[in-house]
């Protein structure tokens, strides 16, 4: 800061410049008043800028406590109410004992934080706080967002592929194309992120588990349909995302599915969902061979395996005959029931073969018995899909081999 000339003829600087030299030791003389020079009393180092003293006329304002503006942000924010109306009794204190600005700021944080204060009093009585935390955590996880996906919904992803990572989903209708339709929800024990290997694998063994509790009638799923899953990202399990979301997809990871496939207990009649879980029963021991590929590698888990599938198809059986079907799916059920009895009977004894061969034997037997073929008279009777899908090693109901892979979220 400068302080100008007053009006009237300037007398000529010295070399030095606007200021004469201060006088030396050996200098004593009268003090000058010129008029650039200052007042001598202000002047703390005649070679340095002036500074003036803390209440001259020049000296800067006191500078604002910063504890008050502090209460008087949280108590705009309603923040944390209790703390803004400390911090605002405390600015009060430092302002009187410190001489600083800011008096206006802290009353009003300590106003406004006993305002919220008050609020939150209110709001904990009727439960109000509560349901804001519970959404506000629910919002953290991504419920109530387009990631908040359930059983039933159709979704389409950026890019169209269920491969990779996703950032955001847009829930589409059924009726139309979409990328994916969500058959199951599961969620995750809780503690540290496992690793994508464990969430992976986790995500890949349920979800082909639950699938057929979405739809039953696994022949009406499309032969270019397969699983995909939504799996949680090391930094979402930190926000507290558990959920794995199992989708089926198109194979292809990329082409639209157009329509639900959804066919349970929702959009099946009695009847038919009778049959689909009697069925459900053969396909899960059908699934529980063992790893041995080869009879002679493993003779005695094939025969523990084909001890599980006669049991099965005693107990299929067994559901069969105690419904009541329609009129006209009496016969076609009847006619699978041979069939079923002598496969029954093939399996039991394959499961006590003494030897290799005996086992071939009554397996082929056996496994010619349970043909899916043999079920399309039935299944058409009941108003069930009749063309089985064309899956290597497909029986009735068999998920059709590992899946696809899944996106994380």
């Amino acid at each position: 800061m400068s302080i100008p000339p007053p009006p009237g003829p300037h007398q000529p600087q010295e070399p030095g410049g606007p200021y004469p030299p201060s006088p030396t030791p050996y200098q004593q003389g009268p003090h000058q008043q010129g008029p650039y020079q200052p007042y001598q009393p202000y002047q703390q180092n005649p070679y340095g800028p002036p500074s003036y003293p803390a209440h001259g006329p020049f000296s800067p304002p006191a500078p604002v406590n910063g504890v008050a503006i502090a209460a008087l942000v949280l108590g705009v924010l309603c923040f944390l109410p209790a703390v803004g109306l400390v911090l605002g009794l405390v600015a009060l204190g430092q302002i009187k004992k410190r001489g600083e600005r800011g008096k206006g700021l802290a009353v009003a944080g300590s106003v406004l934080s006993s305002i919220g204060l008050a609020l939150w009093v209110v709001s904990l009585s009727t439960g109000a706080a509560a349901d804001f935390w519970e959404g506000f955590r629910d919002a953290a996880r991504g419920e109530g967002t387009a990631y908040a996906l359930t059983e039933g919904d159709c979704f389409d992803v950026p890019g169209g592929s269920l491969e990779g990572f996703a950032y955001d989903v847009d829930e589409v209708p059924c009726a139309g194309e979409h990328d994916g339709e969500v058959f199951a929800v599961f969620g995750m024990a809780e503690g540290s992120y496992p690793g994508d290997g464990e969430v992976t694998e986790t995500a890949d063994d349920k979800c082909y588990t639950l699938q057929d509790g979405y739809a039953m009638d696994t022949w009406a799923v499309p032969e270019d349909v397969d699983v995909f899953y939504l799996t949680p990202t090391r930094e979402s399990w930190g926000a507290g995302d558990r959920e794995i979301t199992c989708v089926f997809g198109s194979a292809d990871g990329t082409s639209t599915l157009t329509g639900s496939l959804r066919n349970d207990a929702t959009t099946l009649d009695a009847h038919q969902v009778a049959y689909l879980k009697a069925a459900r029963v053969l396909n899960t021991a059908l699934d529980s061979a063992p790893e041995e590929e080869y009879v002679e590698d493993d003779l005695p888990g094939h025969k523990e395996w084909a001890g599980r599938v006669a049991e099965a198809l005693t107990e299929q059986t067994g559901m069969l005959r105690g419904h009541d079907w329609p009129a006209d799916a009496e016969q076609p059920v009847a006619g699978l029931l041979e069939d079923l009895d002598a496969a029954q009977r093939e399996w039991s004894r394959a499961a006590g073969a003494g030897d290799v061969d005996t086992f071939y034997e009554h397996y082929d037997a056996g496994y010619d018995l349970v043909d899916p073929q043999k079920s399309v008279t039935a299944r058409k009777a009941l108003g069930l899909a009749t063309t089985p899908p064309s899956y290597e090693s497909y029986e009735e109901g068999d998920d059709g081999g590992e899946g696809e892979g899944g996106m994380e979220v």
